[in-house]
């Protein structure tokens, strides 16, 4: 058998902390290239749904039929709604792309909201992750209007 490694610096002797197929190892090996991190895509939607909320003229996420749901799933006791409602992502190795069904506050700018919620979106998965995001896409689906009630408060009974 032949030797077809090849010598790296250090004269003639090849540099034993590298493998050819998987970069530094050993213990002088920096720690960030020991493994493997994955990050499941329900992490990248929760961040995304809590960076969306964040910003001032989001009343909600969501299209119709979601929120619908998510509103008897507030009703039902145990965990309360999903922060991952209206939002969808897809997560590879280096890169992540959400999609965001979005309701906004009446008298709002739109495109000021969306931009900002492109910059909040995008900043927080970013730095909690370490992906880079390629693409913010946004819906609008709903503009909530001020004298709308979310959903009506159940009637508390003739008898208590």
């Amino acid at each position: 058998m032949t030797d077809n490694s090849t010598s790296i610096g250090l004269g003639s002797r090849p540099d034993a902390g590298v493998s050819p197929l998987k970069g530094h190892t050993g213990a002088e090996a920096p720690a960030e290239t020991r493994g493997k991190t994955t990050i499941a895509d329900g992490v990248v939607a929760k961040i995304a749904g809590m960076a969306a909320r964040e910003v001032p003229g989001i009343h909600n996420l969501g299209a119709g039929m979601a929120r619908a749901i998510g509103a008897m799933r507030e009703r039902v006791p145990g965990p309360g709604g999903s922060v991952t409602q209206g939002v969808k992502v897809e997560v590879g190795e280096r890169q992540a792309a959400v999609d965001l069904d979005v309701v906004v506050e009446y008298g709002v700018s739109i495109v000021d909201v969306a931009r900002d919620v492109r910059t909040n979106v995008i900043s927080a998965v970013e730095r909690m992750t370490g992906l880079e995001v390629v693409e913010v896409n946004i819906t609008v689906d709903d503009v909530h209007l001020p004298d709308e009630e979310e959903e009506s408060e159940p009637d508390e009974g003739r008898v208590r």
